[in-house]
């Protein structure tokens, strides 16, 4: 197993990465769920995450979709429920994987792909103000922009919460 420092913290990109990238985490980051400390919460995250991974062998995709889970629901009170979760958890076990048998330059490689992806974040918009006559009861459209193909959204202007006061977030249908 490749256990150097430098190696190691190739590891804690990849984790960044990947976190930093996932639009759930980009919008919970963006639009304050986690409070005025969000940024610090989401690098905090990636702390987290890698310890882990270091601190439990033979981790299954279940596993680190719960631990996930269960960090944006503590962290950000977000119940994530758009089905990444499953992507985002093969991911971290990927980079992982290519981490332990000491692929590094196929582990670069990953990172580089994911943050160039970066750079084209997840976005929430507010549309046009609509005029007076319409109710106040009606919802707007707010658009979702980001680097896979557009998707539209009809959402409440603030995100979705259930009956506890918790945040959703849904996979468009």
């Amino acid at each position: 197993m490749a256990a150097s420092a430098s190696s190691r913290e190739l590891f804690t990109e990849g984790v960044r990465a990947v976190l930093h990238t996932w639009p759930v985490l980009q919008i919970a980051v963006d639009n304050g769920f986690g409070g005025v400390y969000g940024q610090q919460k989401a690098d905090w995250m990636v702390d987290v995450v890698q310890k882990y991974f270091h601190d439990n062998a033979d981790l299954q995709q279940y596993e680190v979709e719960d631990f996930i889970a269960e960090l944006m629901d503590q962290e950000f009170d977000t119940v994530v429920d758009d089905g990444s979760l499953p992507q985002v958890s093969v991911s971290l076990l990927q980079v992982f994987s290519q981490w332990q048998q000491g692929a590094l330059q196929q582990l670069q490689h990953t990172i580089n792909t994911l943050t160039q992806k970066k750079s084209q974040r997840a976005k929430v918009t507010a549309p046009p103000t609509q005029s007076d006559e319409e109710s106040d009861d009606e919802t707007q459209v707010m658009d979702y922009e980001s680097s896979s193909p557009s998707v539209s959204r009809t959402d409440p202007p603030h995100p979705p919460q259930d009956e506890d006061g918790w945040t959703v977030v849904r996979k468009k249908k």
